[in-house]
């Protein structure tokens, strides 16, 4: 008998942020404009990155960004985050959105609508990068 595939994909990482998607929010058709979801993501990788370094940082660099399903307005949105590298002065950091439809009458599953890779380094007062306490 073959047992039926019960696994669930789940949140990687720490919840770093929760908002709601709302109309200002949104692109041409309708949809949460992805850009919007992208400053989600750096919004909540910063709040990481700042927690490890202990002080300033700033996004160096995206290494990807996967859009996996549209946002719709009202759904509310969490940011997931783990870090998987830390080097002298920068630090990398894996963060995803799930996305959760709460209307008037019901709730909906929870799925996760886009994912990416994004690169941070401490600074100093000067902007000048810094050694991250490890």
């Amino acid at each position: 008998m073959t047992q039926a595939n019960t696994s669930i994909q789940l949140p990687q990482g720490e919840m770093l942020l929760r908002t709601v998607a709302m109309p200002a929010d949104t692109n041409a058709n309708g949809d949460i404009f992805g850009g919007w979801l992208m400053s989600q993501l750096d919004l909540a990788g910063a709040i990481l990155a700042k927690e490890i370094s202990g002080g300033r940082v700033v996004t160096v660099s995206v290494d990807e960004i996967q859009f996996k399903a549209p946002v719709s307005v009202g759904d509310v949105i969490c940011c997931y985050g783990q870090c998987t590298r830390i080097g002298n002065t920068s630090m990398n950091i894996l963060l995803e959105i799930w996305s959760k439809s709460i209307g008037y009458e019901e709730i909906g599953e929870r799925y996760c609508a886009c994912q990416g890779s994004f690169n941070y380094v401490a600074i100093d007062s000067d902007g000048r990068p810094k050694s991250i306490k490890q």
